[in-house]
């Protein structure tokens, strides 16, 4: 596979729905050479989620985009891919400047591939530094070793980041009570099909009533937040999978693809990460830093929607899982594990919403 790889997929097109995979595999096979890298590597290891291939050299990481159209995102063109990493770039620079490094053309070099270089690109490589696995905030708490402290290193630097993301008109419309509607209920229109496989009849309609109700009844209490500049350019996917507790505190893979997902109320951010902690037990811990952050940020009426927007998160958790699981590419096993998080996501935000409801009623 040289200078004249090829990506088109024939005389005739692909089938609706479908994508021309050979190509990409020989692209992702020969990037499996270390050769392949402008830095010296002993080996290349190749991590892939429904939407990227990732490659680990001993130093670096390297992610492509799939030719993928899901709807909400679409890889589907080459100059689509590249753009959507040069996003992905400066969007995850604004907290971890020193992790993302370049987006890199891959050419044809001497039968094969050379990320970097030369030539008509053949495809697109975002370059980072590879952050040691055993720092991830989710394994540092899986152990244990998860402090106020360390929540403490999170929040001053998340405090600063959404002083200074962007806002105005274009941002706030994603913080309108109409547009909360809808994300919520395209969720619910999305899952009901799954009622009575990954959750009950009782449990959705229990969540779905919760949410309709805090919306129609704190319909000022979001249009407040807006006048108050609480909704920002945020993170979008701010989970413990995406911290890195290492040296420096790096909150990094934030949403780049879809602004829709990324744009809304700082609260939202922040309890997503909340969620993630309950979800792993932490709940002392969760609620240190969400009072911790709600201070600091001088946010006091967070609070106020940390259940509704907890329970938004869990639930799309419980969607993305559930969805998983009906995969028949995961394998088995894959399925099982991907179903039984589902069932654990739909339960916590049964919880959350149960929870909700009491404070309403008090």
């Amino acid at each position: 596979m040289g200078a004249d790889f090829k990506w088109d997929c024939g005389p005739l097109p692909p089938p609706p729905d479908t994508f021309c995979y050979n190509p990409f595999m020989d692209l992702v096979a020969a990037l499996l050479e270390p050769v392949s890298y402008p830095e010296p590597t002993s080996s290349v290891e190749l991590i892939q989620t429904h939407i990227s291939w990732v490659f680990l050299t001993d130093r670096f990481a390297y992610k492509m985009k799939k030719p993928v159209d899901l709807g909400f995102l679409n890889f589907s063109t080459l100059r689509r891919r590249h753009y959507y990493l040069e996003q992905e770039l400066v969007l995850n620079r604004r907290l971890c400047p020193e992790i993302y490094l370049a987006v890199l053309p891959i050419v044809g070099r001497d039968g094969g591939v050379q990320v970097g270089g030369e030539g008509k690109p053949l495809e697109y490589i975002l370059r980072m530094v590879r952050m040691p696995q055993d720092r991830m905030m989710d394994e540092v708490a899986d152990r244990g070793e998860l402090t106020p402290a360390i929540m403490d290193r999170i929040i001053a630097r998340l405090v600063p980041f959404y002083r200074q993301a962007a806002t105005g008109p274009r941002i706030n419309k994603f913080g309108e009570p109409a547009i909360l509607t809808y994300n919520q209920e395209e969720n619910f229109s999305q899952t009901e099909t799954l009622v009575g496989q990954m959750l009950s009849r009782e449990l959705f309609e229990e969540i779905r009533a919760y949410g309709r109700g805090f919306l129609r009844r704190h319909r000022e209490l979001f249009r407040r937040r807006i006048r108050e500049g609480r909704i920002r350019d945020c993170h979008g996917d701010l989970h413990m999978r995406n911290i890195c507790l290492a040296d420096d505190i790096y909150i990094f893979d934030c949403i780049e693809f879809n602004p829709r997902f990324r744009y809304g109320d700082v609260a939202a951010d922040i309890d997503f990460l909340a969620m993630d902690l309950d979800f792993h037990g932490l709940r002392d811990l969760s609620r240190y830093f969400v009072e911790r952050f709600a201070e600091a940020a001088g946010d006091p009426e967070l609070l106020r929607v940390l259940d509704f927007y907890k329970c938004y998160r869990a639930y799309v958790r419980g969607k993305i899982n559930a969805f998983a699981a009906l995969e028949p590419e995961l394998g088995e096993a894959g399925r099982d594990r991907a179903a039984s998080a589902a069932g654990a996501y739909f339960a916590l935000a049964g919880e959350y919403a149960r929870e909700g409801a009491r404070w309403a009623a008090a």
